[in-house]
């Protein structure tokens, strides 16, 4: 039996910026032989849900109204490592597309929609911690 973080909202949690879930029931099969943590990083580093969306621009997150709320994301993404180690999870399954969870496809910061290469705050922290990361996408890799 394997430990997996795995993005909270994957799991049903309504904890997305709209205060919504997307459960994903291939992730949520896993839980048969795996043990699954869920983690929501933007309410660990303190935002509320419902919020105002945000996207990566740069280094930095930044919301819709133009707070820039990275100091959030990236106490949320500590936290996220911290509970990976405690758990001994090497291995996460984000929500695709996230400024925090987005792995290889993020919103580019324009708030139209529009996507552009590259990875959420948590995923490159998770990765450069040598956790594995997939997408609900991937969940065949795994």
């Amino acid at each position: 039996m394997s430990v997996i973080l795995v993005s909270a909202c994957l799991l049903g949690i309504d904890c997305r910026y709209k205060g919504d879930s997307c459960p994903c029931q291939k992730v949520i099969d896993l839980g048969s032989d795996n043990q699954l943590i869920p983690v929501c990083p933007e309410q660990l580093g303190g935002l509320p849900t419902p919020r105002t969306p945000s996207e990566r621009v740069g280094d930095k997150v930044i919301m819709k109204n133009g707070n820039d709320v990275t100091a959030e994301y990236n106490w949320g993404a500590d936290a996220a490592l911290q509970i990976a180690k405690l758990t001994g999870a090497d291995t996460a399954i984000l929500k695709a597309n996230s400024p925090s969870c987005g792995k290889g496809t993020i919103y580019d910061g324009s708030f139209s929609g529009s996507k552009k290469e590259g990875n959420g705050v948590t995923c490159d922290l998770l990765i450069n911690n040598g956790i594995r990361v997939f997408t609900e996408d991937e969940t065949d890799l795994i």
